[in-house]
């Protein structure tokens, strides 16, 4: 729409922003151009600066559309500095495990913060994981669009339907406490990981899920490919935990996403969380699955806390070779510095030099909004979209939210 008729319909009530780049979800634009919102952040146009009238705030920096954090962990707030960095994925899982002993009030308050952090540094949308409802009340607060993960974890098919059921409770906690929201928001049950989830669980959140948005952690460790090719391997560490002296899943011969995935086929949109080791043959593989089931992949990359865990990156490249849809996350505060999109843009350019800005960026905006559903919503900077207006620093260290 042209801004005259912007003016026609709502007079002078607009802001303009102007920076030294502006990014519109897609790609750099002219750096003459000039972003035009109604006083509420709803995208009316953009226009050269010679068109733009008076009233345009210039800022240092990259003006892009709010941020996009695709994988989080709210309720892990509390543990930000408990464990040490590089401890190596099975140490780390057995510590989230068992760091325990954390008040209820000491739990709320690091999710307020951690939420208000988010907000403040421009991310707009979050898909969070959680086993509990301890976030509910800051979400039902929050001006952040939430696709809530409720994460089923149970190891054995006996125990199936009674874990499921209640985390099943847990997502219709999470729903009430969200039901008055103006913001988009959802909720989902989705399988912990391929190491966590039985085959008849795998089934019931197979039913439960057609055609929604779903996620799983997917091979952070080559241990998790052991698991079903062999039955052995260091997971067998985390089993002792909850009094498991075996693998009690089925021995398959194959990777663990080729013996996981198959048990998804009714149109769902699975993001596959992390994929550190992911090797060259399962992307492939699973690709083509998913094309012949009628199943959207996304790969979610958190560089930080793979670097924070396992001192490792994820191999980006393949993705890439392979088309993968690719979006970013932070992970939590459990495995992570801060919980910053930003950064994860930064560590992504840093240790893949060769990926253009404007690329990561995309992953960072359109492609998380798209992965969400949300992309009428948000995303990009496109006429009636309401995507938040964040600023960036060249270096990509820091990000605030300008509208």
């Amino acid at each position: 729409m042209e801004f005259g008729i912007w003016n026609l319909i709502f007079g002078n009530m607009h802001l303009k922003f102007k920076a030294d780049k502006l990014f519109d979800g897609y790609r750099f634009l002219e750096d003459d151009k000039v972003l035009i919102t109604s006083t509420t952040g709803v995208v009316q146009d953009i226009v050269s600066l010679s068109e733009a009238g008076d009233d345009v705030q210039h800022f240092k920096g990259i003006l892009l559309p709010g941020l996009i954090n695709c994988h989080c962990h709210l309720e892990l707030s509390h543990l930000k500095d408990i464990i040490p960095p590089h401890t190596g994925l099975i140490e780390f899982l057995c510590s989230v495990v068992t760091k325990r002993g954390f008040s209820p009030d000491t739990i709320q308050a690091e999710i307020i913060k951690a939420e208000k952090e988010m907000f403040d540094n421009g991310i707009i949308a979050v898909g969070d994981i959680g086993n509990t409802a301890d976030t509910a009340d800051v979400k039902s607060n929050s001006s952040i669009h939430w696709q809530n993960f409720v994460e089923v974890l149970s190891f054995t098919d006996a125990k199936a339907e009674e874990n499921y059921n209640n985390y099943k409770n847990v997502a219709e906690k999470l729903e009430a406490a969200l039901a008055a929201s103006i913001i988009s928001h959802r909720t989902t049950l989705v399988p912990h990981a391929p190491y966590s989830i039985s085959p008849k669980t795998f089934e019931l959140i197979n039913e439960a899920t057609r055609g929604q948005v779903i996620s799983i952690h997917n091979q952070e460790h080559p241990a998790e490919d052991e698991l079903y090719k062999t039955g052995g391997g260091e997971y067998l560490k985390l089993f002792k935990i909850f009094g498991l002296d075996k693998s009690p899943f089925p021995v398959t011969g194959v990777s663990s996403i080729r013996s996981v995935l198959p048990y998804f086929f009714h149109g769902q949109t699975i993001f596959l969380i992390h994929n550190t080791s992911t090797q060259e043959e399962d992307i492939i593989w699973a690709n083509e699955y998913a094309a012949e089931n009628g199943l959207k992949l996304v790969y979610c990359l958190c560089i930080n806390a793979n670097l924070y865990i396992e001192n490792k990156v994820p191999p980006i490249d393949l993705l890439i070779k392979h088309h993968c849809h690719i979006v970013l996350g932070t992970d939590s505060y459990s495995s992570n510095w801060q919980l910053s999109i930003a950064k994860e843009t930064e560590a992504i350019h840093k240790y893949f030099p060769h990926i253009p800005i404007e690329t990561i960026l995309q992953w960072a905006t359109i492609n998380g909004a798209k992965a969400l559903r949300w992309d009428d919503e948000i995303g990009s900077f496109e006429p009636w979209k309401k995507p938040g207006v964040t600023l960036v620093d060249p270096s990509f260290q820091t990000s605030k939210r300008i509208l």
